[in-house]
């Protein structure tokens, strides 16, 4: 009896045994609590994908799709900036040679008188008139300098006036009274200026004191 029982203990044992093995061996995947493989796995055990996963790629499409739409509108406004700013400086430099052309027309409207009075102190010339020779040329100064005073040139004054080497130029001295030293007494050519912007000094002869006088003057 005893040795039939030790029998049948051994084949339950080695059944057992067989068993685990087998278990073992067909069945790797491990389970976890809610009857999903374990790992991160794009898909279930019907081939579809996960609904997390399906979100998660819905959301990248969606993303990409705002990129995208963001980078045209932003590719739109950039074009259209562009072209406002090209038809800006179009339209500036049109109106910017429109005022130059008529500031020109202005100017050359100023100095046909001047051509006039030239022409008749040729005239007058012609005629052996010394009167009307004179009067033609002294009508045309006039009529040149109307016209630079009209163009915003004018003259720089001199005569009478402390020498100041920023507007004149001395091209010689005389003697003068010590109080008179350093003032301009004669212009030999006349200055003109633009604005702040010195076109040309005047070329000019100044009063100077001798010393002595002007030591005098001084005490």
């Amino acid at each position: 009896m005893q040795e039939n029982k030790a029998a049948e203990d051994l084949r339950a044992e080695s059944q057992e045994d067989s068993t685990a093995e087998e278990i073992r061996v067909t069945d790797r995947r491990r389970i976890n609590l809610d009857g999903e493989a374990s790992g991160h796995q794009a898909f279930d055990e019907q081939g579809r994908k996960p609904s997390y996963v399906e979100q998660l790629e819905q959301s990248k499409q969606a993303a990409e799709q705002k990129l995208v739409e963001v980078q045209a509108r932003f590719e739109q406004l950039r074009n259209q900036l562009q072209r406002e700013t090209d038809e800006t400086r179009q339209r500036l430099n049109r109106a910017a040679d429109e005022r130059a052309r008529r500031e020109k027309a202005e100017f050359v409207s100023a100095l046909l008188p001047t051509l006039d009075n030239l022409k008749r102190a040729i005239e007058a010339a012609d005629s052996g008139s010394a009167e009307s020779l004179l009067e033609g040329v002294r009508g045309t100064a006039s009529g040149f300098e109307s016209a630079l005073l009209s163009a915003g040139v004018e003259p720089v004054a001199s005569v009478g006036a402390q020498f100041d080497p920023e507007l004149h130029e001395a091209v010689d001295t005389i003697e003068v009274e010590p109080e008179r030293d350093g003032t301009v007494t004669a212009e030999y050519s006349r200055g003109y200026r633009m604005g702040e912007r010195l076109l040309r000094p005047a070329r000019v002869q100044v009063g100077r004191a001798t010393q002595g006088e002007a030591s005098q003057a001084a005490e």
